[in-house]
């Protein structure tokens, strides 16, 4: 049985940060590239940034130079360090596992940018 959890989120004011984690069970972690999306109200789910296998990474230009992905396969976890947070960065943040075919989601977590 697959379970990506995260954890981290909640309210913070304009400028702050927060650290998003999402441990993986059941899953060879290490193989899977593994990805943040988010989702505001009224909008798609949109990438937020991933991480391969071998460690290369990828933004959305809207997070480039304030978050940061990284990984400890050790772990099965995969982090979303998130600074300089604006309002518009609110969202459910969910974490995905993606392995041709096979893709998970976790449940998501709230993230509130607000003063």
């Amino acid at each position: 049985q697959v379970q990506l959890v995260e954890s981290g989120g909640g309210l913070v004011q304009p400028g702050g940060s927060l650290r998003l984690s999402c441990a993986a069970s059941g899953i060879t972690f290490s193989r899977y590239a593994m990805n943040w999306y988010r989702q505001a109200p009224g909008n798609h789910r949109e990438l937020v940034a991933n991480i391969f296998s071998g460690g290369s990474t990828n933004y959305a230009d809207s997070v480039k130079g304030r978050f940061t992905i990284s990984r400890d396969d050790t772990k099965s976890t995969v982090y979303l360090q998130m600074n300089s947070l604006k309002p518009e960065d609110t969202a459910v943040y969910y974490c995905n596992a993606y392995l041709s075919p096979l893709g998970y989601w976790g449940q998501g977590t709230q993230v509130t940018v607000s003063s």
